[in-house]
């Protein structure tokens, strides 16, 4: 295998992806200003619609000034066809705006008038005269350029194009047949506009509006308005002290959830994995709670994280601790097997012939001693391999785990006694081995009588497990639960007993303590209840 390192793959941090979101929202309002070509069509429709009623009120008076005219001789235009009349009974006939920016319906600029083939009558002439103080009075409110025309498409009232002739243009071409036409048409502005303005289409178009006027269902005239739509950056502009507070506040707010994230996300985050760091080094201190969370979910984490980092490194000194100790305790009974074993082939080969036959057989006997020992020790290591592993939704009644301590030790008085028929979260065979334990730990120290007193809590179950044998001293009793801690090594000790039972009592997330005690020797048990 090649010990080449891995090329690590790039991955932004969390800070630059905050900073890349944040900055994206800081920069919608700015973006969408792209997004104005979406509103063109609304306000050209809006333009087109202010210009389809203004026409109508102007056709309206039109009429009405044709209609007193007509028994003075007015010749009114081309008749309507049958179908297009409206019935007389509609009470409403609206026209719709529909102009469309993004569809076909943008033309060239309008067509220049042209001279009329004769001139228009006196009496439409006469018209003309009577609607012109309305149409200046409207167009200093409205802005909209008016033209109004004869039934022959000349220029009757208007400021500009008297006496010259429309009928050419395409609009006005429709409405003197007597239907509403309206077209979007490009215009040249009176001055250059800024480079900003370029983002709207809108700004560079004309709407025009061509309404017939109609009496007795012929076309007596046209009204002919046009008008620049309404500009969204003169809005803009009008209103730029809000969009700046506006602007602000998107400033303000996004530097709020920057802090808002630095202060729950990034900031917890950066200290933990500089934590990780320190442990990595051997930092004892690096395990203390970090100074700020941020959130639930990164302190649920960073607890977990801490400590399964501190559980490690306990595991870690112990199994460097337990080493130590097993390679000592190992060390003397394979020295002892080993050195017999030399002196005993020595002597079969003839090169040590002072050894006895009862030497021989001391001999022989230390070493079958050192191996028992050794198996003995073997299977201590295996019960607490045991002892450590996880339970497995285990539980047992005590009254069943005392009987079977009994039946191991027939010939000796053991009591019990409180809440027997409670259940415990452990299986019987570990909370035998436990109790096996510390029976045969009393025994061997001289003890008579052994009494186990059961008492009920609210998550637990305590029992005290007391002898009357021999008391630990004070200089032992903070050390009785090291592993290969014996005071009877010249018996056969191997000092595993009572590691083995802290080990299954911890792992079940038990416990157990010495008691103090005037006579004899107690502990206290606390098994998990089930």
């Amino acid at each position: 295998m090649s010990d080449a390192p891995l090329r690590e793959k790039w991955r932004p941090s969390l800070g630059l992806v905050i900073f890349a979101v944040l900055a994206s929202v800081a920069t919608l309002p700015l973006v969408g200003l792209f997004f104005f070509r979406l509103y063109d069509n609304q306000l050209i429709r809006q333009t087109q619609a202010e210009l389809i009623a203004q026409s109508r009120v102007l056709a309206a008076v039109y009429a009405r000034e044709a209609e007193a005219r007509l028994d003075k001789g007015l010749v009114l235009g081309a008749e309507l066809p049958p179908a297009a009349r409206t019935d007389s009974d509609d009470k409403v006939t609206p026209i719709r705006p529909a102009l469309d920016l993004a569809g076909n319906d943008l033309l060239m600029r309008r067509p220049a008038a042209k001279p009329a083939v004769a001139p228009a009558g006196a009496l439409y002439v006469e018209i003309g005269a009577q609607l012109m103080p309305i149409i200046l009075e409207t167009q200093k409110v409205t802005l909209a350029g008016f033209r109004v025309l004869d039934p022959n498409g000349i220029v009757i009232a208007g400021r500009q194009e008297m006496g010259e002739s429309l009928a050419h243009i395409e609009e006005v071409a429709a409405a003197l047949k007597g239907q509403y036409h309206a077209a979007l048409r490009l215009r040249k502005p009176d001055k250059t506009p800024p480079p900003i303005y370029s983002i709207s289409r809108g700004v560079g178009v004309h709407v025009f509006s061509a309404m017939p006027v109609l009496v007795n269902n012929h076309v007596a005239g046209v009204i002919y308005t046009s008008r620049t739509p309404s500009n969204i950056f003169d809005h803009l502009y009008q209103e730029r002290g809000k969009f700046i507070l506006a602007a602000l506040a998107v400033i303000i707010g996004t530097a709020l959830i920057g802090l808002v994230f630095s202060r729950t996300i990034t900031g917890p985050m950066h200290e933990l994995v500089g934590r990780a760091g320190r442990i990595a080094r051997g930092d004892r201190d690096a395990f203390q709670p970090l100074a700020h969370y941020g959130t639930r979910e990164f302190a649920q984490l960073s607890k977990g994280f801490l400590d399964m980092a501190e559980q490690l490194s306990r595991r870690s000194d112990y199994i460097a601790t337990f080493s130590a100790h097993l390679t000592h305790e190992l060390k003397s009974p394979l020295t002892s097997i080993k050195g017999a074993a030399e002196l005993l082939l020595e002597s079969l080969q003839g090169q040590n012939a002072t050894l006895t036959r009862m030497e021989q057989k001391n001999f022989v006997s230390n070493i079958l001693g050192d191996a028992e020992r050794l198996e003995t020790m073997t299977q201590r290591l295996r019960e607490l391999a045991r002892a450590e592993g996880a339970p497995q939704n285990e539980s047992s009644e005590l009254g069943n785990i005392v009987s079977g301590l009994k039946s191991r030790f027939p010939t000796r008085a053991i009591a019990a006694s409180g809440c027997l028929d409670r259940s415990i979260g452990m299986s019987a065979e570990k909370a035998l081995i436990v109790l096996t334990h510390l029976a045969d730990n009393a025994i061997r120290h001289n003890a008579k009588h052994i009494s186990l007193e059961a008492a009920n809590d609210d998550a637990a179950i305590r029992m005290t497990v007391s002898n009357d044998g021999d008391p630990i001293s004070e200089a032992n009793r903070d050390r009785i639960f090291d592993a290969f801690f014996t005071t009877r090594r010249d018996t056969g000790g191997t000092g595993m007993g009572l590691a083995i039972v802290r080990a299954i009592m911890a792992s079940h997330g038990g416990s157990i303590r010495l008691k103090p005690t005037e006579q004899g020797t107690a502990f206290e048990l606390q098994f998990p209840a089930a």
